[in-house]
């Protein structure tokens, strides 16, 4: 016999520490991917007391879009004003040394008006044009994700902005 009683469906997303998940932390990124002339516009930082490349590179932070927060990083880290085109790339990637998922989204744009005198970020050295064959001869990249961005880009992969909705920001 069936019971007939209405299905109450709550709609509120449980805590981690119910989930089960506690111990599980992720992190949304998001990277600029800029190339002028076969260079890449990369910041060298200083990382777990180790300097090392990455693209500039951040954390989306509370009521902002990933368009929003990659323009904001990019600006922070190199004084340059990046202008988002497409997505090239969403990518996972866990953190051997701290644990960490880590979920990047990449954006391929321009950078215009450089500001030399902009206060980048703290830990980061300087912002510098390197080729692909120049960061990986480098060996000092900061993750996998360095040179997947770049080789996805080089690649021509490229997504509509429109494809990452906000919903509630």
């Amino acid at each position: 016999m069936s019971d007939n009683t209405p299905t109450t469906v709550n709609h509120d997303w449980p805590e981690a520490a119910e989930s089960g998940r506690s111990d599980w932390r992720t992190e949304i990124t998001v990277a600029a991917v800029i190339e002028d002339g076969g260079r890449f516009l990369v910041v060298e930082e200083e990382v777990s007391d180790r300097l090392v490349f990455n693209q500039p590179a951040g954390h989306l932070e509370e009521h902002e879009t990933l368009v929003e927060a990659v323009i904001r990083e990019a600006f922070e880290e190199t004084g340059w004003h990046f202008q988002p085109q497409a997505i090239s790339g969403i990518y996972v990637w866990k953190s051997p040394r701290r644990g960490t998922t880590i979920m990047r989204t990449a954006f391929c744009g321009t950078a215009a008006d450089h500001d030399p005198q902009a206060q980048l970020d703290e830990g980061i050295r300087q912002a510098v044009w390197m080729t692909r064959q120049e960061l990986e001869a480098s060996q000092r990249l900061r993750s996998p994700f360095v040179l997947q961005c770049i080789d996805d880009y080089l690649r021509g992969t490229r997504h509509p902005l429109e494809l990452v909705q906000h919903l509630g920001v």
